[in-house]
């Protein structure tokens, strides 16, 4: 089986059914070939036998003298559609054009296969199709109203000796292009254009046939898009020898020119402003030019936005076709002539301010006696604003009671005086402000303290809030025209102008509440003439010599004015010098007592002397501190800070102004010795797992110490970085009695901290590690045993850091490694010769048979 691949032209198959007159399009195109992509074609033609040149794509000489002038004039040309496909165009084709037409190609293949040529038939038949309109109607024009029918008519026959079928459209022009209504194809299917499937599928627009071969047009309820020229456009189909349906040519004749007339709908006043209690009074007028018999339905609606649809708008009043009008109390809809409907709202009020349309439909009678609905159109929205009828009244504030001192009570009454024109459905509310007042031209906003809304529910401000929560404001209503607002604790803060604003509510007609005035009233000024508060603190050493060990005591006496029944609390504190370890702050809170003379321990961390301060009140001013067995590291600059306090609003305490004494020093003169640290190192570099010694050394100047009057507490601290930027690390601790305390470790090295002598302490690491890097310093601190026997304890020392290296050691880190890899090697291998060895000795061994020969002689041929 072998597969043959070769050059092929294609042209449609015949025959080919053309209307005399029309232009005849026939394509050829070629396909599997080889050479370039653009291939060029040759045309010719054949009544009978001979073919007779017509045009080619490459070659201008080709055409023959008989067709020379119709491809001149362009009546009959090629066109190209791809690079391997063309159309021969002939125009005006006439009975003499009918007979064979060959499409062929030159060949660029490089063998010879497939076919190089194709020929189609093409038959020239009269033109027999002819199109009409209705008499009369292309030359006047319908005039129709909105809503109404009309119909249009057109005829189309053909006489054609073939079997053709007829494709009619109806198409309507409103600007300066043609669009489809609705069309009856070729093949006997009703086809809606665009925007009118709607319209079709509910039967407001047809398209019938009727006796000698008319197309009817019906439509109904005609709107102001159906105005434009129509016109009926029929084309003439065959089906080819393929099956495919051919459109042979296509007439069209203008039918008719419609125009609608719109039915408007409007009312007759513009925007109007109604004051409340009156009537109002809404014409809405129909605009039409119809003159038959019809009726209108009309509909108010109210919105309270123009923008609303009338799904969202309420209905207000309806008028059918009979002239029957919906029940409403207050509304009324009549008739005023045959297009105005007129709508009359008594009594108005606040809320019916907003805007009302109308909504118009038109009716007209069919001929079984049923009403017909034509249009129906909606007004545009008219806005009316009701103007409420004020209340006349007049509103005073004054103070009942004004404060003197700072928390004294503070009331103000609001009173509504001068009322007029008031009746049962109004209610009056009130809205409480504050203003505080400024030295200065700066603008200050008003503060709500608390409002009432229509049914006097109280809203709280947000200055006020927990205030009144608490019950320290009380707003009330003491009678019908007054209202009170009482502050039970003045404050300094409360000092300003106050000012209230009383609310008139009118009462609608669906009993809800509407605010209709406000009125301010003049404001209030709350002041009272006040001092600065003044607090002195005098703090006295009472005893201005001693030594360490004694009991150190000082008085502080505070003085006060212009602060009532004041109460006071005090705080101990202690400024100690720069080089103190334990205080890098310089400042220390020791001791408190509060104004209920409540005694607390505030940064006293001396486990050893917890009781070893003492702060009590002597008297209502006076207060003594004192601090048992002083030590020299307690030497420093000893304040009190003292706060007093006034008896505020509920019982509660308030901060009136703070206070801060002389200071008191405590020096001790020292003759002691003289205490210096240093770290020492043989190895600071060392490898990992090994053991890195750290020596803290106390040296001393001065006076000579027994081992036995002097002891030390020893901390050794690490910083993980090469500079000293980061949070110092506790390693271990040793205090003076000897007892070792270490941190907890991340790490599978560890410490010890020991003493090797009176003066030296020694950290070991062992097993280092590469975090165990580092900047290591020792803390000291110096314990003295004084004449009295009295240990003292001394300012810390801070040695200068040591930087610890810790390197990894190559050849232990791969020793271990090695030897292991060699033993196992080693087992490897003799248990591999041990295994081939016993399988050549016992699972591979042969046993050789020797085969035992026969001896025996050959018979004879003879015996045999």
């Amino acid at each position: 089986l072998a597969f043959c691949r070769g050059r092929i032209v294609r042209v449609p198959k015949g025959p080919l059914i053309r209307v005399v007159g029309t232009e005849v399009v026939i394509p050829c195109n070629v396909s599997d070939y080889d050479g370039p992509s653009e291939q060029n074609f040759d045309w010719e033609f054949s009544r009978e036998t001979d073919f007779v040149r017509i045009v080619s794509t490459w070659d201008s000489t080709f055409t023959s003298e008989e067709y020379q002038k119709r491809v001149g004039r362009g009546d009959i040309k090629l066109r190209r559609s791809s690079n391997d496909a063309v159309e021969l165009v002939i125009r005006n084709i006439q009975p003499a054009d009918q007979g064979r037409y060959k499409c062929s190609t030159p060949s660029t293949d490089a063998t010879v296969q497939g076919n190089y040529d194709a020929e189609v038939q093409v038959k020239v038949i009269s033109d027999g199709l002819s199109v009409s309109g209705s008499r009369g109607r292309s030359s006047t024009p319908l005039r129709l109203s909105e809503g109404d029918s009309f119909r249009l008519r057109c005829s189309a026959i053909t006489t054609s000796p073939e079997h053709t079928h007829l494709h009619v459209t109806w198409q309507i022009k409103s600007g300066s292009a043609w669009r489809d209504i609705l069309s009856l194809t070729h093949e006997g299917k009703f086809q809606p254009g665009a925007g009118y499937e709607e319209r079709y599928r509910n039967g407001d627009i047809r398209l019938d046939t009727g006796a000698n071969d008319t197309y009817r047009l019906s439509v109904s309820q005609a709107s102001s898009a159906d105005g434009g020229a129509y016109r009926c456009l029929v084309s003439e189909w065959v089906r080819g020898a393929d099956g495919s349906w051919q459109r042979i040519q296509e007439k069209s004749v203008e039918v008719a020119s419609v125009s609608i007339q719109r039915t408007d709908v409007v009312i007759s006043t513009s925007n109007m402003s109604v004051t409340e209690r009156d009537s109002l009074d809404l014409t809405c007028n129909i605009t039409t030019d119809r003159s038959g018999i019809f009726q209108a339905e009309v509909m108010w609606y109210f919105s309270a936005s123009p923008d609303d649809t009338l799904s969202d708008a309420q209905l207000l009043l309806s008028m059918d076709r009979d002239s029957v009008v919906s029940d409403s109390t207050l509304i009324s809809l009549s008739r005023v002539d045959r297009n105005s409907y007129r709508l009359l709202v008594r009594d108005v009020d606040v809320e019916d301010s907003g805007y009302y349309f109308c909504e118009a439909a038109i009716w007209v009678p069919l001929h079984n006696g049923s009403w017909h609905k034509v249009v129906e159109r909606t007004s545009a929205p008219v806005s009316v604003v009701v103007t409420a009828l004020e209340p006349d009244y007049d509103v005073f504030l004054n103070a009942s009671k004004t404060p003197k001192f700072s928390d004294d009570p503070t009331e103000l009454n609001c009173r509504i005086t001068n009322v007029q024109d008031t009746e049962a459905n109004l209610r009056f509310t009130v809205s409480w402000y504050y203003r505080q007042r400024l030295r200065s031209d700066d603008v200050v906003t008003d503060e709500l303290l608390a409002t009432m809304d229509a049914d006097w529910t109280l809203l709280l401000g947000d200055r006020s809030r927990e205030r009144i929560q608490n019950g320290e404001i009380i707003f009330s209503k003491k009678s019908v025209d007054t209202f009170s607002l009482r502050i039970q604790w003045t404050s300094e803060s409360d000092r300003g102008d106050y000012f209230c604003v009383v609310s008139a509510w009118s009462r609608h007609r669906n009993n809800s509440w509407v605010k209709s005035k406000d009125v301010t009233s003049a404001p209030v000024n709350i002041f009272w003439a006040t001092q600065d508060y003044t607090l002195t603190v005098e703090a006295v050493k009472l005893k201005p010599f001693f030594v360490a060990g004694h009991t150190f005591e000082m008085t502080c006496k505070v003085s006060s004015k212009n602060i009532k029944t004041p109460r006071y609390s005090v705080l101990i504190t202690a400024e100690k010098p720069l080089t103190d370890q334990s205080n890098p702050n310089g400042t220390t809170r020791i001791i408190s007592l509060n104004q209920d003379s409540v005694v607390r321990l505030e940064d006293w961390t001396d486990q050893t002397r917890v009781d070893g301060v003492v702060l009590e009140k002597v008297q209502e001013n006076e207060f003594r501190y004192r601090m048992y067995q002083t030590q020299i590291s307690d030497a420093g600059l000893y304040r009190c800070v003292v706060t007093a306090w006034s008896p505020g609003g509920g019982g509660m305490w308030r901060e009136a102004v703070n206070g801060l004494s002389n200071p008191i020093q405590i020096d001790f003169q020292m003759s002691g010795p003289v205490f210096n640290v240093s770290v020492h190192s043989d190895s600071p570099t060392i490898y990992q797992g090994e053991v890195a010694d750290l020596l803290c050394i106390v040296t001393m100047e001065g006076m000579a110490l027994e081992p036995d009057d002097m002891s030390f507490d020893v901390s050794w601290f690490a910083v993980r970085s090469f500079a000293l930027d980061r949070e110092p690390i506790l390693l271990a601790s040793l205090d003076r009695r000897g007892i070792v305390t270490q941190s907890r470790r991340n790490g599978s090295s560890d410490v010890s901290l020991e003493r090797i002598s009176p003066l030296e302490f020694r950290l070991r690491v062992h097993g280092c590690e590469d975090h165990d890097f580092g900047n290591h310093y020792c803390v000291v601190t110096p314990w003295v045993r004084s004449a009295t026997g009295v240990w003292q304890r001394e300012p810390d020392l801070r040695a200068k850091p040591i930087f610890l290296s810790v390197k990894m050691d190559v050849l232990n880190a791969f020793k271990y490694p090695l030897l292991i890899g060699i033993g196992l090697a080693t087992v490897i291998g003799l248990l591999s010769c041990l295994i081939g060895y016993c399988s050549s000795r016992w699972c591979c061994k042969k046993e050789v048979q020797e085969t035992r020969r026969e001896r025996r002689r050959l018979m004879s041929m003879e015996m045999d």
